[in-house]
């Protein structure tokens, strides 16, 4: 739902902020600052670690197509949202693991284990019998996705130089275009004629090729610690402790969320409690008053992916339940989004743009909060289903251009040394907020009786009983991500002036 040359062993001391836009025939030809990343230098680490992005594409797009029939056969419509809300809770403790572990000894170690765990989860979820279980496998696949995450950030900070950043974030959001197409089509193929099991449980033979590209080249150009000659830096384990504590609060939080009773207010007031602390101490300093620069950045990128993510979350359930969409035809309608998402990303790519980032990335968050805005007016019957496929082109359209650029600038703003932490702090406010504002539109949905829907879905995933619809149970779920969008078009604004790094940069927030 998010970016360079290789350098050197002795010329990795600090990332430049202030690099010169290359020239437009530069662009042209293909080569800038004297290099692209497809240069004979680093093509092998360019397709290897896009390789791996595309993995993970694919799984989401195909994974979310076939979900709602999944949750209905092992019935549990009503944990819908944990389903998804698993994945991103454990994955903020590999976060956390994976920037220490990168920062001490590179990332080739965090990778090749985070996509060990990404194919058993994907195994556990698709062999499960019960909703726990796939949840449980949700988990462990989240926790693997963390570890993958933030040592892509750490390769890329490492491995290429600051001018190629943009053009790898843009190839890793056109990686997306073919799977968003392509997965769901195949996904609710799938689950249609074979069973949901085999979207699962087929994806992880696909791990085999990107971490045969990925793994050697990383070895030679981003491996070991950023100063060989340097000694090894111990685990912070105050920073572990941390990880432990965001994770479980915001577990904790979630659970509460979804049993709606007042017993559930003692595991909410003990996630908040484990939750505030470990979030003062693992993102920058100022991050919750939106304080410009680096905490604004890290603010941004929570805001933006959590609304956005949140809300598409429940859009093939929506079109599903709600207007008799297949499992194939409500996938289909956010295949396009792969493609703008991917144009967003390379519009924001080009040199020429660099100087206009920051109102790129307001206008970006406005297209965001529009199409959140736009998708439940589906609800009503004479609106043709095919609106949130248009208000989703235009909202990932947004998001391309604001999560490419969040990356650009979070590595612009960190020192080598600080590449994985930062990173790390980056993937936490995304990953929490996917968290905490799935917990809250679950929560709403199941309240306004969401979890009724299960009965409305057929074999053939169409929507049955007219009784079951619930329509107000989705608004409650898109108006509200709608307005935390808009919040993030403020918070857009405040992404420049302040460039300090370092340490310092990551106490409380």
């Amino acid at each position: 739902m998010s970016a360079l040359e290789p350098r050197d062993a002795d010329a990795d001391t600090e990332i430049e902020t202030d690099a010169v836009a290359p020239q437009p025939a530069a662009v042209a030809s293909g080569v800038v600052g004297g290099g692209s990343v497809l240069d004979r230098a680093h093509r092998a680490l360019s397709i290897g670690i896009v390789s791996v992005v595309l993995l993970i594409a694919f799984e989401a797009t195909a994974v979310g197509t076939a979900m709602p029939v999944a949750a209905r056969e092992l019935d549990g419509v009503p944990l819908y949202a944990f389903a998804f809300s698993a994945y991103f809770t454990t994955s903020l403790f590999g976060m956390v693991l994976s920037g220490q572990w990168s920062d001490r000894g590179g990332p080739l170690g965090p990778l090749t284990v985070g996509m060990s765990c990404f194919a058993a989860g994907l195994l556990l979820s698709g062999t499960a019998s019960a909703m726990w279980l796939f949840v449980l496998g949700r988990g462990v696949q989240g926790l693997g996705g963390g570890l993958v995450i933030v040592a892509l950030y750490v390769v890329i900070g490492r491995a290429y130089e600051e001018h190629l950043r943009p053009s790898i974030m843009a190839a890793f959001a056109a990686s997306w275009v073919v799977p968003s197409v392509v997965g769901p089509l195949a996904s609710g193929t799938i689950t249609e004629h074979l069973g949901w099991r085999w979207v699962f449980v087929g994806i992880p033979a696909l791990v085999v090729f990107p971490l045969a590209l990925a793994l050697p080249a990383i070895r030679r150009t981003a491996s070991g610690p950023t100063d060989p000659d340097a000694p090894v830096a111990p685990w912070d384990r105050r920073r572990i402790r941390l990880a432990l504590a965001i994770s479980s609060g915001a577990a904790l939080l979630q659970y509460a969320g979804q049993e709606l009773r007042w017993l559930s207010l003692l595991p909410a007031a003990l996630g908040a409690a484990l939750l505030v602390p470990a979030v003062r101490g693992l993102l920058p300093r100022g991050t919750y008053r939106a304080a410009r620069g680096l905490p604004s950045v890290v603010l941004l990128r929570g805001v933006a992916a959590g609304s956005f993510i949140a809300a598409e979350s429940f859009v093939p359930l929506m079109l599903v339940t709600q207007r008799g969409l297949s499992p194939t035809l409500a996938g289909l309608s956010l295949a396009v989004g792969g493609l703008t998402w991917a144009l967003g990303s390379w519009v924001q790519s080009r040199p020429r743009t660099e100087p206009y980032r920051e109102r790129l990335v307001v206008v970006g968050m406005v297209l965001v909060a529009a199409s959140v805005a736009a998708a439940p007016s589906v609800l009503i019957p004479g609106v043709p289903a095919w609106t949130v496929a248009v208000a989703w082109a235009f909202g990932c359209f947004g998001m391309g251009m604001v999560i490419a650029s969040t990356s650009v600038l979070l590595l612009k703003l960190s020192a080598p040394e600080e590449a994985g932490a930062n990173s790390a702090a980056l993937q936490i406010s995304d990953g929490l907020s996917n968290v905490l504002l799935l917990a809250a539109g679950g929560a709403a949905f199941a309240a306004l009786g969401g979890g009724a829907v299960g009965h409305a879905v057929t074999e053939a995933g169409a929507a049955a009983a007219t009784g079951a619809s619930h329509p107000a149970a989705f608004a409650a779920v898109f108006l509200p991500m709608a307005g935390v969008a808009a919040i993030g078009c403020w918070v857009a604004t405040r992404l420049g002036a302040r460039t300090d790094t370092g340490a310092g940069a990551r106490q409380e927030a």
